[in-house]
């Protein structure tokens, strides 16, 4: 009997396991944040820190910048992922955006931005590594502020990341959200592409 119940338990946690691999499955169908919603009102008084170095952010005072600067009066494509050096976001994510930055200008896009729960100096030497700062504007969201605000953010400490945020992009203009596209799971990469928006556009 106790064999049996044993066995049980452990199929149990197993299947827990197998569950939590993937990671961060969500549970959540929608967040706060919606196609109408405006950002900047959404997420009061937060402002992001644009990618720099170490010497960069000395010399500017560790300035932020807010909201309405990155959204008001402009088209903007703005994509968020879990985090820098990480697999998806490293390999498709940025990349997909990165590739096809000519087809966004031509749409008459201000900027496309890459939103992070990371520090700006973090992002800084992955945006290079990618060779992407050139095209892609990325903002770190380093205490997750801003993904809290539009109910964005996720607990991936199963994959050893702790608080971070949903995959997810959208496309907003003058501060109004037009479209907007989340993934199921953070570790998922089907509906957040650069394709997908440059076709909501």
């Amino acid at each position: 009997m106790a064999s049996a119940i044993l066995k049980r338990v452990s199929a149990s946690a197993m299947s827990s396991l197998v569950e939590s691999i993937r990671i961060g499955a969500s549970s959540r169908n929608f967040a706060a944040v919606a196609v109408g919603t405006d950002i900047v009102s959404a997420a009061p008084d937060v402002s992001l820190q644009k990618a720099r170095s170490w010497d960069e952010g000395v010399s500017s005072k560790f300035s932020t910048t807010p909201l309405k600067d990155i959204f008001k009066g402009k088209k903007v494509v703005i994509f968020g992922l879990p985090g820098a050096y990480t697999g998806v976001c490293s390999q498709q994510h940025v990349p997909s955006y990165n590739n096809k930055i000519d087809e966004f200008k031509a749409k008459g896009i201000d900027s496309v931005i890459c939103v992070s729960v990371n520090d700006p100096y973090t992002l800084n030497g992955w945006a290079e590594k990618l060779q992407a700062k050139d095209a892609i504007q990325f903002f770190g969201d380093f205490d997750g502020k801003f993904h809290k605000s539009l109910e964005l953010d996720k607990d991936l400490s199963v994959a050893l990341l702790g608080p971070r945020s949903e995959r997810w992009s959208a496309y907003v203009v003058d501060g109004k959200v037009k479209a907007l596209n989340v993934e199921e799971a953070p570790s998922d990469f089907k509906v957040t592409g650069a394709d997908v928006i440059l076709n909501q556009i």
